[in-house]
């Protein structure tokens, strides 16, 4: 229970981060990135179940930070990008990092994405070794140390 705690409270602090400030992040190359990052949390197992696509989709529309964006633009973006890891996860992860990385030069929308793959990845509970591995690749995608992030 210790564990859970630790990242409800790791969570929820980097989540009001990203609120304070949410204005920031407007473009469409965090956009993407983010949409890039819920994919691959999804998927982080190699294959995404409808329910976890659900799940995942009901996370995005909750999210604060993400509400500067069109809701339907979201899903749609998130749907390919799920849809490039269900046909074939490798060449697909590939092309979800490369997304992933075009937010790299700006430290700000790099450091949130993320933080937005962490909350979405911990939002059941259960930040599993998978959706760590995963938010590590993201991380040196984007030239950061996942230690920063306890990964």
């Amino acid at each position: 229970m210790a564990l859970w705690n630790q990242l409800r409270n790791q969570t929820q602090a980097m989540q009001q981060t990203l609120v304070a400030r949410k204005n920031d992040f407007k473009s469409g190359g965090f956009r993407d990135a983010s949409m890039a990052m819920c994919a691959l949390i999804a998927a982080a197992d190699g294959s995404v179940a409808p329910e976890e696509r659900r799940k995942v989709a009901s996370l995005i529309s909750q999210n604060e930070v993400l509400q500067n964006f069109p809701a339907d633009q979201l899903q749609q973006i998130f749907n390919d990008d799920v849809d490039k890891l269900t046909k074939d996860f490798d060449f697909g992860k590939v092309s979800i990092l490369q997304e992933i990385a075009k937010v790299k030069k700006k430290d700000t929308e790099a450091r949130a994405v993320i933080q937005i793959g962490i909350i979405i990845g911990g939002a059941d509970g259960n930040f599993d070794e998978n959706e760590k591995r995963v938010v590590r690749d993201a991380c040196y995608a984007v030239n950061l140390n996942p230690a920063e992030f306890d990964l």
